[in-house]
């Protein structure tokens, strides 16, 4: 089972270099991905409830530049608050960037407020965020042409193109998420399940695809070990990677440490 860490970005009061710094630590210590949370305009303060606070593209590509092995990526980029062509164009860049190393975690986003902040659409979020990957993806294997309801173009060119596939991981624990995982993801990640409820979502997820799928959940640190026999139980329910949150900032590379043991 792979142990992964989701790097801190809840303040703003952090330096931004932190981030990194921490990613070369983890890098270090044998982990296996680090992932940065997404929030464009939250309604109220960042902290423990919102992350998200450096944009999470640019920081990944400071740290792609810092490590050589870790995998890097998004946990989890709310992509129907994005312009999706702009976003693959990202992608891609940062992809190539970091020798391939990014996995690409979406999410639907849940805060209507934080919709309505930046003007888009809250009740069409699922379906625009299943077109914009199908335009991803369009873009990213050469094609010259996309229409579909929401996102379409006729006639463009888009480089950089991926070499290989940029790994798609999918959040959530909804029927709807799950349905998008099992039609186009690669890895689906849960969110602070217990190896109970994790065993029975991943039954759920593997009722509507036998396509090959990574799976695991992200939870967050509640002492050494604690934390270590919930990685376990996880790890036993059939999880294959477990992300850590270790909290504010200061200390975070210590808990990381502790938890590898």
């Amino acid at each position: 089972m792979d142990l992964q860490v989701v790097l801190p970005n809840e303040s703003p009061e952090m330096d931004p270099g932190r981030p990194a710094e921490i990613a070369v630590k983890a890098e270090e210590l044998g982990y296996h991905t680090a992932w940065l949370p997404d929030h464009v305009l939250p309604p109220e303060e960042y902290g423990s409830f919102y992350g998200g606070v450096f944009e999470p593209l640019i920081t990944l590509s400071g740290i792609a530049a810092r490590t050589s092995r870790l995998r890097i990526g998004t946990s989890v980029l709310v992509l129907p608050l994005r312009d999706p062509f702009s976003l693959a164009k990202q992608v891609a860049t940062l992809d190539r960037l970091s020798g391939e190393r990014l996995t690409l975690g979406l999410g639907v986003g849940w805060d209507r407020k934080e919709f309505e902040n930046v003007g888009s659409d809250f009740t069409t979020r699922g379906a625009r965020t299943d077109e914009a990957i199908d335009l991803m993806r369009a873009l990213f294997s050469g094609a010259r042409s996309f229409e579909g309801r929401f996102y379409g173009f006729d006639g463009g060119v888009f480089e950089p193109r991926p070499r290989g596939n940029v790994r798609l991981m999918v959040g959530g624990i909804s029927d709807a998420a799950l349905r998008r995982v099992a039609r186009v993801a690669d890895e689906w990640q849960s969110i602070e399940a217990d190896p109970e409820k994790f065993a029975e979502q991943v039954r759920r997820l593997r009722s509507f695809t036998d396509r090959p799928l990574r799976v695991g959940t992200r939870i967050s640190w509640d002492g050494a070990d604690s934390t270590a026999a919930r990685v376990k139980a996880l790890g036993e329910a059939g999880a294959e990677f477990v992300a850590v949150w270790f909290g504010e900032d200061a200390g975070y590379e210590d808990r990381m440490a502790a938890l590898i043991g």
